[in-house]
């Protein structure tokens, strides 16, 4: 029987046989070595990460950009997750398979979590898909690998327990990856990561007792955080009605930003993407977003990676203000990936984020769409726009213990896998990742050295930022 490619990039896909497909990726294993993975070594003429840094930041709202740097400074994980760019010129410029998947493109371990799909149920999945775009898939796996020897330094364990973490990331990776290379294209398509099978992972024996207690009070917690939650949380009454509450520099109503006439040529700004990007749902979707009015706007500062981004908050009422929609719109520029692996098949940035992120996800919000719009500085800017908060859960890799850390990273593994696996080849990512230990052991390595040089790159950015060369404000919130 044969089967088609998977081609991410959208063109015409080559038919071949399953067995066809299986020695494509092990004959790549002969033009890079499975072993290769485990070298970093990028030289002395090593591009200045502080220089990338700031060629970014030049892109973004200036005054928040001390926020950025500030955060980034706060240890070598919040650098890391501000440093997608510096670690795609690292992996960008080395020899990688070709073998293409859909990329994450900012794969660190805090970016999985936990998700409600549009049937209500809680799932396990990728959250963030700001740099997304086709690329080699171990590219992926490296940013998550190295997110978790970084996160394990932090935490103090020793390198056995910290090479054990890595290399069980990698293995359920490859684990999943197999038993994917052997199910049927719909079945790939319609697999999920939900929060039974997360459970049934987990160990019955102590500590694992510890670990189910601790999973399900996150399990709990993540079904509470509701867009009525965050309505509570993020408006209060003015003049009887509801509005955005203030919170600077993170949170910042449209009404406290700008003189009169400048807010008003802002907030048509805004009500003109929410009300265009709409056109990029299907039909039901518009239906449903039409039986909300906009009543109030606001600025927020998000992330670590994308602080300085425009990104608005947007507060909507359905039947009364006890009916609440909060979305975000939140600026898409090029992926960080883009000058390595080449442009995105979508002109506009924010349909590129919304393409990738459907392709990876198993549970979409239905309220995922994009729109370009012409700012008020006269600049064409592209948006996505989601649901705020819907059941969201993060994981607090700062109190795991090293076994909690161990298992949480092999179900990222696994939901990396889930995720290539629907826009790649399963059957040859399986075949050059194989069965045996090889890619779990160069990939520690890897991380290993790449951690090195993070903490260096954190070195580099505090002494800037001592020399006053870029700057941190003192109180990143």
């Amino acid at each position: 029987m044969r089967d088609t490619v998977p081609d991410p990039l959208g063109g015409a896909a080559e038919r071949r046989s399953p067995a066809e497909r299986a020695a494509h990726g092990k004959a790549v294993r002969r033009r890079l070595p499975r072993s290769a993975h485990a070298r970093f070594a990028p030289g002395k003429k090593r591009f200045d990460p502080v220089d990338l840094l700031e060629r970014q930041s030049a892109e973004r709202v200036q005054e928040l950009v001390p926020i950025r740097y500030g955060r980034m400074l706060e240890s070598p994980f919040r650098f890391y997750r501000g440093a997608a760019g510096i670690m795609a010129a690292d992996l960008g410029t080395a020899p990688h398979t070709g073998l293409t998947t859909q990329l994450c493109g900012d794969a660190h371990l805090l970016n999985f979590r936990l998700l409600a799909s549009p049937e209500r149920h809680l799932v396990f999945d990728i959250n963030d898909f700001d740099e997304t775009l086709p690329g080699p898939f171990e590219w992926d796996l490296k940013r998550l690998t190295a997110s978790l020897e970084i996160v394990a330094r932090a935490r103090g364990f020793s390198a056995a327990k910290r090479g054990a973490i890595v290399r069980g990331a990698v293995e359920s990776y490859r684990e999943r990856m197999q038993l994917f290379a052997g199910m049927g294209t719909l079945d790939i398509w319609y697999a999920q990561d939900d929060t039974d099978q997360l459970t049934a992972l987990l160990p019955e024996e102590q500590p694992g007792a510890g670990i189910r207690k601790r999973t399900g009070k996150a399990l709990a917690k993540a079904r509470t955080r509701t867009t009525a939650q965050a309505f509570d949380k993020l408006t209060r009454l003015v003049d009887g009605q509801r509005r955005i509450a203030p919170d600077p520099p993170l949170i910042t109503p449209l009404r406290d930003l700008l003189p009169d006439a400048r807010r008003a040529e802002l907030e048509a700004t805004l009500r003109e993407l929410i009300r265009r990007y709409g056109e990029s749902l299907p039909a039901e979707r518009r239906l449903l977003l039409s039986r909300f009015e906009v009543v109030d706007m606001a600025r927020k500062v998000v992330g670590v990676g994308s602080v300085g981004t425009r990104c608005w908050v947007i507060l909507a009422i359905g039947r009364d203000d006890q009916d609440p929609l909060l979305l975000q719109a939140k600026e898409a520029g090029p992926s960080v990936l883009t000058p390595y692996a080449g442009a995105a098949a979508h002109d506009n940035q924010g349909q590129r984020v919304v393409a990738g992120q459907r392709l990876m996800q198993s549970a979409g919000d239905i309220l995922l769409g994009w729109e370009r719009v012409v700012g008020i500085d006269g600049r064409q800017r592209d948006f996505y726009v989601r649901q705020l908060r819907d059941w969201k859960g993060i994981a607090r890799p700062d109190t795991m213990t090293a076994e909690m850390l161990r298992l949480f990273a092999r179900v990222c593994g696994a939901s990396l896998a889930r995720a290539h696996a629907r826009s790649g080849d399963p059957v040859a990512l399986a075949a050059y990742a194989g069965t045996g230990e090889a890619l779990d052991r160069a990939l520690a390595e890897f991380a290993e050295a790449y951690a090195d040089r993070n903490a260096l790159d954190h070195q580099a950015l505090a002494a800037a930022a001592a020399e006053g060369r870029v700057p941190a404000s003192p109180h990143p919130g």
